[in-house]
């Protein structure tokens, strides 16, 4: 998960410094309105692996806001005092009022977040732990505190790297430093992935700070921070889950973004390459380890990307009465009446069968988050709701493979247009098309957070630059074959 915060997100010294000043305005113009108006206090967690520069960042923070209005409380293990209290005690004690900005290193996460870590409590004593969690944090959001969280995202091998720069008289200041060890690097992104996806919500939302550049990483937080406070201040809303780009212009590239839309596929391999395998997918399907099995097959993408043609060149080699392919549209209104994902489970097929969905439960993060289809709570809840729905399949014997065929704004005009010029080709493009096409950039956003919240180690996203068709269609039939071999 979170693949987008992996990647090598990197801003200049000069761009920073031209985008500073405006940066330093925005925080200082929001922040001293709240210090006037007092409509609410805003409580920062920060949290993530060691050698990440939290510290630095908030540093950063201090030296461009009113200091004097800036509360730092660090918490490490609990000394008599809390630990002759309920848990929560401290954090209680220690709650900014309204006008102040509280900055929480070691917050009411590490408990658990270590424990779990070092497999002191089990997954069901995790769960109930993050349930109580999200039970306070809906307590504050209720009295109006404005509550961010932030974890500071860093790839093991720069960890590994910047740890070795941190001598012991340094490493002693770091409280979170027992837990972030390199040689816990895994396991405690792995917890804090779980804890992010499951305990962010609209009233208490995760940001995933990339933390590779410490310039980008200081202008991502100064810039989520400065607009989350404007908006509470002007709506009375918390942030969404990537901060809108209303300061100076900061933009993070996503695991979508930094697909190579260059790859391509000559004729020749590709008749070759497809129908090898379409016939290896033929003969899996028909061994006896596929009838105990069920096969999920979820195409996202782009307007125009080729889903449907994919989608063909699948189940080609397969049976058609082991088969259905199920068209995503708008729900209908038997469908609304109920429950989101009901139209979907309605749909999961018994084993030895495939369902494959040509656009999925996705639709709520992306076109029902963009069009406004679905409130800011309902589609960010959403997230969790779906990796729960496809853990679900997988421990019932199902393989979900999922698909986001990407291609770039430039094809997808000469597609459009294509369309439009080939008879059998217009039932394809629609008025709802070209508007959509007006919202790149937001459908962009929307898919860079779908990938980053949803692929899991049991159901990942593979991401198919669809820019060449024969490309695409052989990647995806690859994919299906390595995955039923690796898993039957």
């Amino acid at each position: 998960m979170f693949e987008s915060a992996r990647l090598p997100q990197k801003m200049d010294k000069k761009t920073f410094r031209k985008l500073e000043p405006e940066l330093r305005e925005a925080l200082l113009s929001a922040q001293l309105e709240v210090i006037e108006k007092k409509p609410f206090s805003t409580i920062i967690v920060v949290d993530g692996l060691d050698g990440a520069g939290k510290g630095e960042a908030v540093a950063r923070l201090y030296g461009w806001m009113d200091a004097r209005h800036l509360i730092c409380n660090a918490y490490g293990d609990p000394m008599d005092e809390a630990r002759m209290r309920p848990r929560l005690w401290r954090f209680w004690r220690d709650l900014p009022a309204k006008g102040q900005t509280a900055v929480v290193f070691g917050s009411w996460y590490q408990k658990a977040l270590r424990d779990r870590i070092y497999d002191k409590i089990d997954d069901d004593s995790f769960e109930h732990e993050l349930g109580k969690i999200r039970r306070f944090e809906e307590m504050l959001a209720n009295e109006g505190v404005l509550l961010l969280k932030f974890w500071f995202m860093l790839p093991r091998e720069d960890q590994e790297r910047r740890l070795k720069k941190i001598d012991k008289k340094h490493a002693a200041r770091h409280v979170l430093a027992d837990w972030a060890a390199l040689k816990n690097h895994e396991k405690a992104s792995e917890v804090g992935e779980k804890i992010i996806v499951e305990t962010s919500r609209g009233h208490a939302p995760w940001f995933v700070i990339p933390s590779q550049d410490p310039e980008f990483r200081d202008a991502a937080l100064a810039q989520t921070l400065a607009a989350a406070m404007r908006l509470k201040l002007e709506d009375g809303e918390a942030a969404s889950v990537a901060a809108p780009p209303a300061v100076g212009g900061l933009t993070r590239q996503t695991a979508v973004d930094a697909i190579d839309l260059t790859a391509k596929l000559k004729k020749s391999d590709y008749e070759k390459k497809r129908t090898d395998l379409q016939d290896r997918l033929s003969s899996i399907s028909d061994t006896k380890a596929f009838s105990k099995k069920g096969l999920i097959l979820v195409f996202q993408g782009n307007d125009a990307a080729g889903k449907g043609g994919a989608i063909r060149r699948v189940i080609r080699p397969l049976d058609p009465r082991i088969y259905k392919v199920h068209p995503i549209s708008a729900p209908t209104d038997e469908e609304k009446a109920r429950p989101y994902l009901w139209r979907f489970w309605r749909r999961v097929p018994r084993q030895g069968h495939i369902a494959i969905f040509d656009r999925s439960w996705y639709e709520r993060v992306l076109v029902e988050r963009v069009e406004g289809f679905a409130g800011h709570d309902d589609w960010l809840r959403a997230y969790n709701e779906i990796n729960e729905f496809e853990e679900e399949l997988t421990n019932s014997d199902y393989i979900v493979c999922k698909f986001w065929l990407a291609i770039s704004a430039e094809e997808q005009l000469r597609r459009f247009k294509a369309r439009e010029e080939i008879a059998y080709k217009q039932h394809k493009i629609t008025d709802e098309d070209w508007r959509n096409r007006l919202k790149w950039d937001q459908y962009a956003v929307a898919a860079g957070d779908m990938v980053d919240r949803t692929s899991t180690h049991f159901a990942p996203w593979t991401l198919v630059s669809s820019e060449d068709k024969r490309h695409a269609r052989v990647e995806v039939l690859q994919t299906i074959c390595d995955r039923l071999e690796t898993e039957l």
